[in-house]
């Protein structure tokens, strides 16, 4: 990974387009950010290529896109209502909340040179913090009733699961697969895109038989901890598995793992993978009152499936991909996003070298016939040089240039974005040449 802070990965991302600070002209608002043009195509060739692992190469994954308001009911059954808390505490100097658990490795606002708790400030005792966002639902607030803003979206699988496996006549394992936004009011919410209050999270939530459910735990571990390495080109020495302890795991939880990749600011959770046995159906039909049970008619048995789980941060993962493709070329004097073609927002910019003797027009040809099969740019604007630098910046992977050869033989420059050498191909040969060098990138 190239050493870069997280503010030099923040000032690229705004200048190149990739993600703004939400309502910025209004002095911005706290954990929430927008993704620009190159942001949001960044965010969807990451989130396909998760969809496609999940649901296209299983065919016993399907997908789910359920509701973000629910019924609240299920919030009391998962135990978010309950036990959703972070212990806050208040400073009553600076008046500054801060998180009970985390407040000894915290900058003091004023002082940052000592941890809150270690200024002058007295601390309040904890008290318990609920993340869900509460709003209410009906014209008349005082008699409208009470809804969340979910904190997760595998609740939303699990109440479903049954209609799913019915009417896509699933027997198990089977796996639903969602992507969604969820909402957590976080006390303290920092570095950048990796703790925010709007979020999107990658589930998918993996129904197996009792007893099998320690060696689909480890299958799944090994799935999802290569993903990162095959299909995100993440830096496998910047990734690790980290096991909880019994003082870390969730109250639903048998065992539980989290892949962590090492970002500017340390190690840190980007997925998990739990095995959540089987108390979620249990609960909800404890408070739904309705059948959760799954009947398999090979057995001719009624039981609860257990769960594994796999959760990914959409932004975390995104952060990770950003993070790890960062890289100051200080012998060029140029700062590169060396991004997997695949997961490029742009695959390739076609630049006339000159703004005239019909080299424009060529250049036009060619981004009508490229655009079909890839998202492509045209860029005319400045020296040929600094062209380049911009999309090495946005991770473009390669500048085609047209020049006065191409009028004489119909063919083109292919400059590579890491190594910068360029070759000569033919125009005709240009969507099959850039196919076979995404293919073959490493």
């Amino acid at each position: 990974m190239a050493e870069s802070s997280i503010e030099k990965i923040v000032s690229l991302c705004k200048r190149r387009g990739f993600i703004f600070q939400s309502s910025e002209i209004y002095g911005g608002f706290g954990a929430v950010y927008d993704y620009g043009p190159l942001g949001i195509e960044l965010k969807n060739n990451i989130s396909q290529l998760w969809w496609r692992a999940m649901t296209q190469v299983h065919e016993n994954i399907v997908g789910l896109d359920s509701g973000i308001l629910m019924h609240p009911k299920i919030w009391e059954a998962s135990g978010h209502v309950d036990e959703f808390n972070d212990p806050l505490i208040d400073c009553k100097k600076c008046k500054g909340r801060f998180r009970a658990d985390q407040h000894e490795n915290t900058p003091c606002p004023e002082k940052p040179s000592k941890m809150v708790g270690q200024c002058e400030g007295e601390l309040t005792a904890p008290r318990d913090f609920n993340l869900m966002f509460k709003t209410q639902i009906g014209p008349v607030e005082s008699d409208g009733d009470v809804a969340y803003l979910r904190p997760e979206t595998a609740q939303g699988i699990y109440v479903n699961y049954l209609l799913v496996q019915g009417a896509m006549r699933q027997k198990l394992p089977f796996g639903i697969a969602q992507i969604g936004k969820a909402f957590r009011n976080e006390i303290v919410a920092r570095n950048f895109i990796f703790r925010t209050r709007e979020f999107e999270q990658m589930e998918m939530q993996y129904f197996v038989k009792p007893g099998t459910d320690d060696g689909e735990l480890n299958e799944w571990k090994e799935k999802r901890y290569n993903f990162y390495i095959q299909e995100l080109g993440i830096n496998e020495r910047n990734l690790r598995f980290h096991q909880h302890g019994t003082n870390e795991l969730a109250h639903y939880a048998k065992e539980a793992w989290d892949i962590e990749y090492e970002f500017p600011f340390g190690w840190a959770e980007v997925e998990g993978i739990h095995n959540r046995t089987d108390f979620d159906l249990q609960r909800h039909q404890e408070f739904s009152g309705k059948n959760m049970q799954y009947s398999d008619q090979v057995s001719n048995e009624k039981y609860f499936p257990y769960i594994i789980e796999t959760s990914a941060g959409l932004n975390r993962m995104l952060l990770s991909v950003l993070s790890d493709a960062y890289w100051e070329d200080t012998d060029n004097n140029r700062i590169v996003m060396k991004l997997h073609p695949k997961l490029a927002p742009v695959k390739a910019v076609v630049c006339p070298l000159v703004k005239k003797d019909g080299l424009p027009e060529l250049a036009r040809k060619i981004v009508d016939d490229l655009k079909i099969h890839y998202k492509v740019l045209y860029d005319q604007q400045g020296s040929i040089g600094k062209r380049y630098y911009r999309q090495d910046e946005a991770g473009t992977p390669f500048c085609i240039t047209i020049d006065h050869q191409s009028n004489e033989d119909n063919t083109v420059t292919i400059r590579h974005r890491n190594d910068q050498l360029q070759e000569r191909v033919s125009i005709e040969n240009l969507v099959t040449e850039l196919q076979n060098k995404m293919d073959d990138y490493s």
